[in-house]
């Protein structure tokens, strides 16, 4: 009898250990190497699939304001080979981005065309609305720290020449991207557009933002950029004038400076202080005239940056 039940005892729990051994889960037996291609040595690698693609963009996708002196920033259409504006080319980078921009005396109508790969075309008409412009008499002299009409003629073309010159150099920078800021905080002296009449005399509309300011106040910059002109003297009206490029053709002018903080080639960022605030050239009073130029057009500082801190 004890033998019986010893062999029962016994034999039971080898039948539950060879059950158990037939319950070892898959995931704790020995993985076996995925069986390799014929003539291929080195590890055998599962390819990964590759990621989705985005959605092909069939129309422009634009964002800011349609308006005389503002600027709007887009994508194209997918697989666009040619950007163009009222037949004037336009500048794409990688990832189908762009700048376009309307000058104060911008027609009402503009005409985007994009071509794509295939010659197919993808065109979107923008409605421009009119700008509302004030008239502004200025106690200052028409020809700003020159000593006469001679002397305004004499210096005045070299002074262009340097300004037309740091507008064509070509620029790479993302700061046409940014949430542009304001230069300096301060009370609006001079507004963008204005008709200005100088002691009498009528001039030209007033191309940037007066921001009235004490002398020394520092100035920074509204977005990156490089720095393509800083004056090495004062011009006869813009005084102490420093350019900073924002690339796709957007650049700032600091006019009527006390100092400058920064040299031509100099990459500069958001925020940076560039100088300091003057009353150089032709000014009544210590302000930072602020202008903003994208290409040819004349562009409302204020439709980028919004409202003025005081």
């Amino acid at each position: 009898m004890s033998f019986v039940k010893d062999w029962r005892r016994h034999g039971t729990a080898l039948a539950l250990l060879i059950v158990a051994a037939g319950c070892v889960p898959a995931a704790e037996t020995e993985a076996k190497p995925a069986p390799r291609p014929s003539g291929v040595s080195g590890p055998v690698t599962t390819p990964v699939p590759a990621p989705p693609r985005a959605p092909a963009r069939r129309d422009f996708t634009l964002s800011g304001i349609a308006e005389q002196g503002a600027a709007m920033v887009g994508r194209v259409p997918s697989d666009t080979r040619a950007l163009a504006l009222d037949g004037k080319p336009i500048p794409v980078v990688a990832d189908g981005g762009f700048l376009i921009a309307f000058d104060r005396d911008a027609p009402v109508t503009a005409r985007l065309v994009a071509t794509l790969a295939d010659g197919r075309t993808v065109e979107r008409a923008i409605a421009v609305a009119p700008g509302s412009w004030r008239l502004e008499h200025i106690n200052a002299p028409y020809r700003g720290s020159a000593s006469s009409d001679a002397d305004f003629e004499r210096r005045r073309p070299a002074e262009l020449a340097q300004i037309a010159a740091a507008r064509s150099v070509p620029v790479e920078s993302d700061g046409w991207r940014q949430a542009f800021r304001w230069p300096v905080a301060g009370r609006l002296s001079g507004f963008f557009g204005s008709q200005r009449v100088y002691q009498g005399k009528p001039g030209s509309y007033h191309s940037g933002t007066d921001v009235a300011v004490p002398a020394g106040t520092p100035f920074v910059a509204p977005a990156d950029g490089v720095v393509t002109l800083a004056a090495s003297a004062p011009f006869t009206l813009e005084g102490n004038l420093l350019i900073v490029d924002h690339g796709m053709g957007l650049s700032s002018a600091f006019l009527h400076c006390q100092r400058l903080d920064v040299k031509v080639g100099d990459r500069v960022v958001q925020g940076q202080q560039l100088g300091t605030v003057g009353r150089t050239g032709r000014a009544t009073g210590p302000h930072m005239h602020w202008g903003l130029k994208w290409r040819d057009a004349r562009l409302d500082p204020g439709k980028l940056a919004g409202p003025v801190a005081r």
